[in-house]
């Protein structure tokens, strides 16, 4: 009997032993498209190991996660502009197995994501195309009077896709205020002549920060504008504010490119005329230097006068422009500032944000400090720098319709402009406008 005892239970022990693999469960799959890029999000139960590998004839992604079964649904992901012509999935003994069929290659990444205010944990796969994502810097020339360029203006709504950015009162989201901004400050740009708008995303998609700044140097921008919406935990924070990259930022950012010079095909130079990777490391140094100096003193003077614009009607959170060093403001070759409209978790500022009238507003105010700068400083062979040396006068007068609640004083102080100029530019004898009118906002 002592025997039999002690073998059932050593029995007990060795089956007590066996580790039980815990179940994750997929709830949730949601899919954001970008031009060059796919991303697919689970959404999972807890945190899981997952594997991802490719197959081909047919092209094929593979992603094994351990112990999870599938929970939902694949249906209405919305995939048919995307690489993924399919998605199969099945349970084995191990955990799920999903495949993707593709129509076309791509360069699959995948990687976890812990929880944070919106969702829990995440499994992430990133599906870049393989015939953009491997597109190399070319020049757009779009000729403007006597052949001249447009100066180009790179419009960066942040965040996007998985990334919501900061969420205010009434779950209003940081990323679809500032791409509306951003969609309204794209047109006032590019029904300027001489002008031309790129957008770094123009949909609800994410974009890694190098990504932004990648696209900026491809367009070959002159400027860079990131556009976004601040957030704190104490609600009553409140104040526009507007950036440039600070000393700290660019000397880290300097050393950067010094390391991986040799091994990039980056150029720096304004219009891409210049490699580092033929330079010695005290002439490359040099040269570095040189370029981002003259995109650090572009930067702060187009920065000032955007803060200034912003000021007539929004309450600032300082009365200087402020520096940092964020990602985005660290192209050596590309003045670049960052614009934070306001604090999206301030009630009375969520409000205004999420208003078209205001998102109007502050796009015009960029818009103005913008023009200013480069008709103040015109880049070398632009219809800019054309129309100034020919003594053409500046077109950046502007139309506006009347809407309800406007009057003429609030209109011109809206603008930047006075009163006195408002009646002269649109020869009225009076303040008195009617809804619907059409006024002439001279240049300010």
């Amino acid at each position: 009997m002592k025997t039999l005892l002690r073998s059932i239970t050593v029995l007990l022990l060795c089956v007590l032993s066996v580790p039980v693999m815990a179940t994750q469960e997929v709830r949730n799959v949601r899919a954001w498209l970008a031009p060059d890029n796919t991303r697919l999000v689970f959404d999972m139960s807890g945190p899981v190991e997952h594997k991802l590998f490719t197959l081909s004839g047919p092209d094929r992604v593979v992603i094994d996660i351990e112990g999870a079964r599938l929970k939902a649904s694949f249906d209405g992901l919305g995939l048919d502009k995307s690489p993924v012509g399919d998605i199969r999935y099945s349970h084995r003994d191990d955990g799920l197995r999903v495949v993707l069929d593709l129509k076309e290659k791509v360069r699959p990444k995948s990687f976890d994501l812990k929880p944070n205010d919106q969702y829990g944990h995440r499994l992430v796969v990133d599906l870049a195309m393989q015939s953009k994502a491997t597109v190399t810097k070319t020049v757009v020339p779009i000729p403007g009077e006597e052949g001249k360029r447009d100066i180009v203006v790179m419009i960066d709504a942040g965040h996007g896709g998985e990334d919501p950015g900061a969420i205010g009162p009434g779950g209003v989201r940081e990323k679809d205020v500032v791409l509306a901004i951003a969609r309204k400050l794209k047109d006032l740009i590019d029904a300027r002549k001489g002008y031309r708008a790129v957008m770094t995303r123009t949909g609800d998609y994410y974009i890694s920060l190098r990504g932004r700044t990648g696209k900026a140097r491809k367009s070959n921008a002159d400027l860079f504008v990131s556009i976004h919406a601040d957030a704190f935990k104490d609600a009553r924070a409140r104040g526009a504010s507007v950036w440039v990259l600070s000393g700290r930022g660019a000397t880290s950012e300097m050393g950067r490119w010094l390391a991986r010079r040799e091994n990039s095909a980056d150029l720096i130079g304004g219009v891409g005329s210049l490699s580092l990777d033929d330079k010695d490391d005290v002439l490359a140094s040099v040269l570095l230097d040189m370029s981002m100096n003259a995109s650090r003193k572009d930067s702060h003077q187009v920065a000032s006068r955007i803060h200034g614009n912003i000021d007539r009607f929004a309450r600032m959170h300082k009365k200087h422009v402020e520096q940092a060093g964020f990602v985005v403001l660290k192209s050596p070759d590309i003045p670049s500032i960052l614009v934070e409209t306001g604090f999206i978790s301030n009630p009375g500022e969520a409000r205004k944000l999420k208003t078209a009238s205001y998102q109007r507003q502050m796009a015009e105010a960029i818009y103005r400090g913008i023009t200013d700068h480069f008709w103040n400083k015109p880049p070398a062979a632009t219809y800019i720098a054309w129309q100034k040396q020919n003594g053409k006068p500046d077109q950046s007068d502007r139309l506006y319709k009347v809407v309800s609640g406007d009057t003429l004083s609030v209109i011109a102080q809206r603008n930047g402009v006075s009163l006195q100029q408002l009646r002269r530019a649109n020869k009225l004898n009076s303040d008195r406008i009617r809804v619907g009118q059409v006024l002439r906002i001279p240049a300010g």
